[in-house]
């Protein structure tokens, strides 16, 4: 076994450890590592295309939205287009007339989403929680702060209020589905007014950070990097508490609604009703893992993030939902082996998605001195490594080379995308427009590894090296 570095110093040798080896220390940022995260604390080069890449994915996002909303409930699922070139001005304006009728921000849709996001920001406030510590963050000196973990208990909350209120028909839950583009639209408005606001009031009170000089640029990574209101985190209450809550909810009205229409609803409509509940409780029962990822302690609050929790979630991820909801059941209606295989994959791929993200999430509490056991539903199996392998860094963290990050860099990645590939899945062939998070997602993902891959070859040096000699695969196992 290699003696652990102190001080920056290397060693020659591989060091793989165990935590249960350190006698009861904890990982701390050495010198070398402190100069590196100063390095990496600056804005360096642009991502995402530059100033007019995110300038293209702010405004052609939204009408990609609107587009794939209209194509599932006016189109049958199709991908529809001008006939001709002079049919360019005509289909315009029937994708106009779609949007101004179907999907402008009534009054309705204001009282929905509003009222969802007051009720979150109360449940965020008042209800009991787990006080977790989060990682010592660089941009704020190594300070850590505490996060106020109520996700499991606001979910609940929210979910028995629902039932109150659709039960008494004082807001009844099939309702959400059909106004769906009503809805979206003001989800729009608040993830674009939430991103441009916090983006000047961060500005005026001089709390930037890692800003770039370019006005578009510095509005979509962001400004700032953990605003809060009160007791809450705005970026980690943003982050579960809306997009997740509507993917549920949207699920749930599409039960309702095949149950009014139909007296039952289908297996695959149930099968999304599953899945989304996996997603969101698994945020809340193991929100304590949260402030351990690089969404809290690195990645700033801007519009990539807002408008993508605000809005790009909960109405791009569930076109399936949308299509049953709005179409005859004989449309995608499988047989029974092929349900049993769609259950299995979407319990097995949550499995290790679980797993895997506590697995590592727990090993950074533990390395840093700070894990404690919540007895939340559901706590899987080999959630938690014992005696975890690693490699020493002279930066002065610690690389996982135990359970599932044995065999793949990243394995949640893996497990997630799989996740989001049955929830298009769910539908067959009927419509590819389901198919749409899945292939988004698995862009969304690739680039994003090659962010943090970049990252960490500049932060660990030839400690990243002798990591990649040992967990060789960036993704599948024997693949890739």
């Amino acid at each position: 076994m290699a003696v652990e570095t102190n001080g920056g110093a290397k060693s020659d040798t591989l060091r793989q450890r165990k935590v249960g080896d350190n006698n009861g220390d904890v990982a701390r940022t050495t010198d070398e590592g402190k100069k590196v995260d100063a390095l990496l604390d600056q804005h360096g080069s642009y991502e995402f295309g530059g100033p007019w890449g995110v300038t293209a994915m702010m405004t052609g996002f939204p009408m990609l939205m609107y587009y794939l909303w209209i194509c599932v409930w006016f189109y049958d699922g199709k991908l529809v287009g001008p006939s001709s070139l002079d049919d360019i001005q005509p289909f315009l304006q029937r994708m106009w007339a779609h949007v101004r009728d179907d999907a402008s921000p009534n009054l309705y849709a204001w009282k929905v989403y509003s009222g969802l996001v007051a009720y979150q920001l109360f449940l965020g406030w008042v209800m009991p929680g787990f006080m977790q510590e989060g990682l010592p963050v660089p941009s704020l000196g190594y300070k850590t702060l505490m996060y106020k973990c109520n996700a499991l208990w606001s979910l609940y909350a929210t979910m028995i209020t629902a039932a109150g209120l659709h039960y008494y028909h004082i807001f009844r839950l099939t309702e959400i589905i059909d106004n769906y583009g009503h809805i979206m639209t003001v989800a729009m408005i608040y993830g674009f007014a939430i991103s441009f606001g916090v983006y000047f009031i961060t500005v005026a009170t001089g709390n930037q950070m890692r800003m770039s000089g370019n006005f578009a640029y510095d509005v979509f990574m962001g400004a700032c990097l953990n605003p809060r209101i009160g007791p809450i985190d705005l970026k980690m209450w943003a982050e579960v508490r809306i997009p997740w809550v509507i993917v549920f909810f949207l699920a749930v009205s599409g039960c309702c609604k095949q149950y009014e229409q139909y007296g039952y609803v289908t297996p695959n409509m149930a099968f999304m009703t599953l899945a989304t509940w996996l997603y969101i409780n698994a945020c809340g029962k193991g929100e304590e893992c949260i402030p351990q990822t690089w969404d809290m302690y690195h990645e700033k609050w801007g519009f990539m993030v807002i408008f993508w929790n605000f809005a790009g979630v909960p109405f791009t991820y569930v076109y399936s939902v949308v299509y049953m909801a709005s179409h005859d059941p004989s449309m995608y209606r499988f047989s029974t082996p092929t349900y049993v295989l769609l259950f299995t994959t979407l319990l097995t791929a949550y499995y290790v998605w679980d797993t895997s993200m506590s697995q590592k999430s727990r090993f950074k509490m533990q390395t840093q001195g700070i894990h404690t056991f919540r007895n939340t539903f559901p706590q899987l199996p080999w959630n938690v490594i014992k005696n975890p392998t690693y490699i020493q860094t002279a930066h002065g963290n610690r690389l996982l080379t135990s359970g599932w990050w044995a065999y793949s860099r990243k394995p949640n990645y893996v497990a997630d995308w799989i996740m989001s590939f049955t929830w298009g899945a769910i539908i067959g062939l009927a419509t590819p427009i389901p198919y749409f998070y899945s292939v988004f997602f698995i862009t969304v993902l690739i680039h994003r590894c090659g962010r943090d891959f970049e990252r960490c070859s500049i932060k660990y040096g030839k400690d990243w090296e002798r990591y990649c000699a040992i967990v060789k695969y960036k993704f599948i196992p024997g693949v890739y």
